[in-house]
């Protein structure tokens, strides 16, 4: 998932479940917390003083640029979205999926067929029921290429999807079918041992026909969303702030503590570290909000902080289609000729890893080791200056230039973290390669604008994990069809690998392809340029539990409570 990022927490241990574990395998009710164990919001009685309302407030670097579920890509986006929708099922702070409307799921036999029964209690925020068929709705409508949903690829895991999408099929081939009004039978191209994590992906959301077919920008104003999770959003002061209270009318409302939401939209670290230091915001960190790095290391040794090693990996983007970095060689240079550990310890300085490949140290892999355990980033290429000189000389001639380009930029989305981090790794090519790179910032959803349309050199970006599984760090980012390789990096036989990973006949053989995918892309190709793996740095105010940052990084608040 795209970040405006700084992410987090524990290591996660989400299912890719023994492919034998899955079949005919039948999940239960599995919600965050049982209404009849609610934390002490049972069981009052008259004598009991009144119940103090409950408010959280945090703040977001910027607007979520979207709303609708099928056109969200980024991690702001989806913390909101988080209060506003359910989906079948959630993951929880380790990653794990648990049943949400879900309330059983049950697989067959050769993994390929899923059969899903709804609860029959769950709401639209207009009263009207949510069923089988807002979710058959909402997936083809996110496949259908007139809706031009980037994160459409996620549900390529549906027979015939893809099909679609690329406008070769219908939306009636398509393996999702609400056979009865709480009763959703889907199909799969393959066994993909990770489906039930998947249906927890805003893609995967449902949303309300009617109200989507009634206005085209129905997501962007609280007056005209309709919802179905635990808030709803009763106010959207574009460039200001967004509240949203609890929903009276959600299935598990007793497991809601907070009665109120505030997000403010602020850009500045310092202006978010003073608004938490005079009791404005409750949480810092975890992509709400970022704790200023010349601050970290004194408030973490205070214990006011916490540092957390999280899914994610922070990478700049080549213009794999644009001189001079449609040449490999120029590529390489750029990547060797920066010090990450430098850029570590004396800008970042939160204790993040070095990084020289795209799946982060806390994703599992095979045979109940993480990923990197089994296929370690250390052998993808080396820091090496003098080497990076020579293959930009190399790359350079190939290109027919006698010098650099003057013009190149390097782009990033406004935050005095991001402008840090830029400044340093343009010093850092001046040193070693001779080298003017300028910058260039631009606020948030612009930026995601201009990176989409492929207009820049060099771009910022980050990556925080979906799915605790490293298909999401290598077939989003570097597979040609991907609607998040922005860099436009494209290498058949990376694609292959790629897709022959989800077919593999066992989980170890289709990671040990994804491992092999993303060594070429990054060793061979350096078709983006890795930096670190992140950490988050999050703060929070006395009193609050249950609100932390997630296995990926994001600031998890739904199921919240305030003493």
């Amino acid at each position: 998932m795209k970040g405006n990022f700084k992410k987090p927490v524990h290591l996660m241990l989400v299912l890719v479940l023994a492919f034998s574990m899955l079949l005919a395998a039948c999940t239960g009710n599995n919600n965050k917390q049982d209404p009849a164990n609610n934390a002490g919001n049972e069981g009052t009685n008259a004598t009991d003083a009144p119940k103090e309302p409950q408010e959280f407030r945090f703040t977001l670097a910027s607007e979520p640029p979207s709303l609708d579920p099928a056109l969200m890509t980024d991690a702001q986006s989806s913390i909101v979205a988080a209060g506003l929708y359910e989906g079948l099922t959630r993951l929880n702070t380790k990653g794990e999926p648990e049943n949400a409307l879900a309330e059983s799921i049950t697989a067959s036999e050769d993994g390929k067929t899923y059969t899903i029964k709804l609860r029959q209690d769950a709401k639209w925020s207009n009263g009207d029921p949510v069923t089988a068929n807002d979710f058959e709705f909402a997936w083809k409508r996110a496949l259908n290429p007139e809706t031009a949903s980037e994160y459409a690829y996620m549900l390529f895991y549906l027979a015939n999807g893809e099909k679609y999408n690329s406008g070769k099929g219908s939306a009636d081939e398509v393996g999702v079918k609400a056979s009865d009004e709480y009763t959703l039978e889907v199909t799969l191209n393959s066994p993909a041992p990770y489906f039930t994590s998947l249906l927890s992906h805003y893609t995967y959301l449902p949303v309300h026909q009617a109200t989507v077919e009634a206005a085209a920008d129905w997501a962007a104003e609280a007056s005209t969303i309709v919802s179905n999770g635990p808030f709803k959003l009763t106010e959207w002061a574009h460039a200001d702030k967004l509240v949203l209270e609890k929903n009276a009318d959600y299935y598990n409302a007793d497991a809601i503590n907070f009665d109120k939401v505030t997000i403010s939209l602020v850009e500045d670290e310092n202006t978010v570290y003073q608004l938490y230091e005079t009791d404005k915001i409750d949480w810092i960190g975890a992509q709400a909000g970022s704790v200023p790095s010349d601050l970290v290391q004194q408030l973490v040794s205070e214990k006011k902080a916490e540092i957390t090693a999280v899914a994610s990996v922070y990478y700049y983007l080549f213009n794999n289609n644009k001189e001079p970095f449609n040449n490999v060689k120029v590529r390489k240079a750029f990547s060797m000729a920066l010090d990450r550990q430098s850029l570590i310890d004396n800008v970042a300085q939160a204790n993040q890893q070095p990084a020289f490949g795209l799946v982060p140290p806390s994703i599992t892999g095979p045979e109940g080791k993480m990923f990197r355990e089994v296929y370690p980033d250390t052998g993808y290429f080396s820091e090496n200056v003098e080497e990076a000189k020579k293959l930009l000389a190399e790359g350079l001639a190939e290109l027919g230039l006698s010098s650099f380009p003057a013009d190149v930029t390097l782009l990033y989305n406004t935050s005095e973290g991001h402008k840090a981090l830029a400044e340093a790794a343009v010093d850092m090519w001046r040193k070693n390669l001779g080298v003017e790179v300028k910058l260039a910032n631009q606020e948030w959803g612009t930026f995601l604008e201009t990176r989409k349309a492929g207009g820049f050199d060099i771009a910022r970006s980050g990556w925080g994990a979906d799915i605790n599984h490293p298909i999401n760090f290598t077939y989003d980012l570097i597979h040609s069809k991907s609607g998040n390789n922005d860099g436009k990096y494209n290498n058949p036989a990376v694609d292959k690998l790629l897709d022959d990973s989800l077919v593999a006949a066992t989980p170890e053989e289709s990671q040990q392809k994804m491992a092999e995918a993303e060594k070429i892309a990054v060793s061979e190709d350096m078709g983006v340029l890795p930096t670190y793996y992140y950490t988050t740095v999050t703060m929070l105010k006395p009193g609050f539990e249950g609100v932390v940052s997630d296995y990926a990084g994001h600031l998890d608040w739904v199921h919240g409570s305030k003493k």
